[in-house]
């Protein structure tokens, strides 16, 4: 220990003497600085003086010059012009110069900036450019992997269930043995599971819908309006595993868009229920072709989950005519290639929403299995509802309906655009009888379509032929 004290009492010691030493050469330096300056000034003294007597004697040149070129009375003689002779050069007139006066010229330095400048303010821009860059390849990388971790911690929490209802989880269908245990990415922030092998219904296919966290465009607007990832649930069913009815349940918010977006729904669901009737929270409306149904699907077990978890539970579609979102109308439609209508489906939807508003863990992943066994047990129940006769004639009576409704409209939509071409091959020939130069052709041609007009407007007569026995 005292070795250790007198170790260093002795660094402590030769560090006292090394800062004097270099306190004392900084005075000696201090010393000589007041001849130095003296010296700078005598230096300076000498420089102004010889600028001084250079610059007397550039004025007294100057002077003499102007002596030389002024005559006795102070005008500037005139030199000999060669061109000065009227007789050979006629026409000749020779300027008369005004005399150059004695005071100096005033000149102005403007002072300028230097054109190339080595400080790093001209880059700022630049800067700037590669650290949005380079934060939004950062932002791409994590988000990208999140979103991968999230779609399998969804896929671990929920295997067990999935694996005790279907044979096959997991399928790629790219391989010829069904492996399983495949997430598939369709994009950087959508991932599909297929699911098959079960009795009542031919398959599942979850989608599970994250946020764009990948996206720094997203993520910033997902700070000032917060949104929810979801998981979808579609089990498509047979043609015998459900009779033709179409029910939802749905937020009360975005109920009456959902009504003009589906096909089914806005075709056989024109009137809304409140959830309060049948047990379920205010903030749900349930839209249902016929009221059987209503008691069979949302029994005692399904309203309790969905008033347990009325914050993950988002909407519950089933139908027999699921025929997706409505296209838009096309008005440029080609009326010789025919208009089906697009083939429906039997299908049960669930749509679901992960707790957190975007910011979750792997843990939030979990917390939808409950649910997820509630989707699976509505399999059995659907297929066990069956409808009356009068409500099933009924159901039949609306598809029939509907199908002519949707004849017609494809029907007019194509005689409207036969309508527009022939307008348009109309306009055409008398733009081409106006450009025609030679009138006679012109007149034979609007002879032509005068004769076609009449024709067109004459009553179509039906011939009749009548076998006289």
């Amino acid at each position: 220990m005292r070795s250790a004290v007198r170790r260093l009492f002795l660094v402590f010691a030769a560090f006292l003497l090394l800062s004097s030493f270099s306190t004392k050469a900084n005075d000696d330096d201090d010393d000589f600085s007041e001849f130095d300056d003296e010296i700078e000034v005598e230096i300076d003294e000498e420089q102004s003086a010889d600028e001084q007597k250079t610059s007397e004697q550039e004025e007294s040149i100057y002077e003499e010059t102007l002596d030389g070129d002024l005559g006795e009375d102070g005008v500037e003689e005139e030199e000999d012009d060669p061109f000065a002779d009227e007789e050979e050069f006629e026409g000749y007139e020779k300027d008369k110069k005004a005399s150059k006066s004695k005071t100096e010229p005033d000149l102005k330095i403007i002072k300028t900036t230097a054109a190339m400048r080595s400080s790093w303010d001209a880059y700022v821009l630049e800067m700037l450019m590669i650290g949005g860059l380079l934060v939004y390849a950062l932002n791409f990388i994590a988000g990208r992997s999140k979103n991968a971790r999230l779609a399998t911690a969804w896929y671990q929490a929920h295997r067990e269930i999935l694996e005790a209802n279907f044979s096959v989880v997991g399928d790629d269908g790219a391989s010829a043995e069904c492996d399983g245990g495949t997430v598939m990415k369709q994009t950087e922030n959508v991932f599909s599971l297929w699911c098959s092998g079960r009795q009542c219904c031919e398959g599942m296919l979850v989608e599970i819908k994250l946020l764009k966290r990948q996206d720094l465009v997203s993520v910033l607007g997902q700070m000032l309006k917060p949104s929810s990832d979801s998981v979808t649930l579609s089990i498509q069913l047979g043609d015998g595993d459900m009779d033709s009815f179409v029910f939802a349940v749905v937020p009360s918010r975005i109920a009456s868009r959902l009504q003009k977006e589906f096909h089914d729904l806005s075709n056989y669901c024109s009137e809304k229920r409140s959830g309060d009737k049948y047990g379920l929270p205010s903030s749900y409306v349930i839209l249902s072709e016929t009221s059987e149904v209503i008691t069979s699907i949302l029994n005692a077990q399904i309203i309790q989950e969905i008033n347990k978890y009325e914050g993950i539970f988002e909407s519950l579609h089933i139908s027999d005519q699921y025929m997706g979102l409505k296209e838009p109308s096309n008005e440029n439609q080609d009326s010789s290639t025919p208009n089906t209508p697009p083939k429906a489906q039997k299908l049960i939807n669930f749509t679901f929403n992960v707790p957190g508003k975007g910011r979750i863990t792997t843990n939030h992943m979990g917390m939808m299995r409950p649910l997820v066994g509630m989707a699976l047990r509505s399999i059995d129940r659907v297929r066990a509802i069956k409808l009356t006769k009068d409500a099933a004639e009924k159901a039949m009576k609306r598809r029939t309906k509907a199908a002519e409704v949707y004849w017609k409209q494809t029907h007019a939509q194509r005689q409207e655009a036969a309508q527009q071409r022939r307008e348009e091959k109309r306009r055409a020939e008398k733009e081409k009888i106006m450009e025609e130069n030679d009138p006679v052709k012109a007149r034979k041609m609007e002879e032509r379509e005068h004769k076609k007009a009449m024709k067109r407007m004459q009553p179509r007569m039906k011939q009749l032929k009548v076998k006289m026995a």
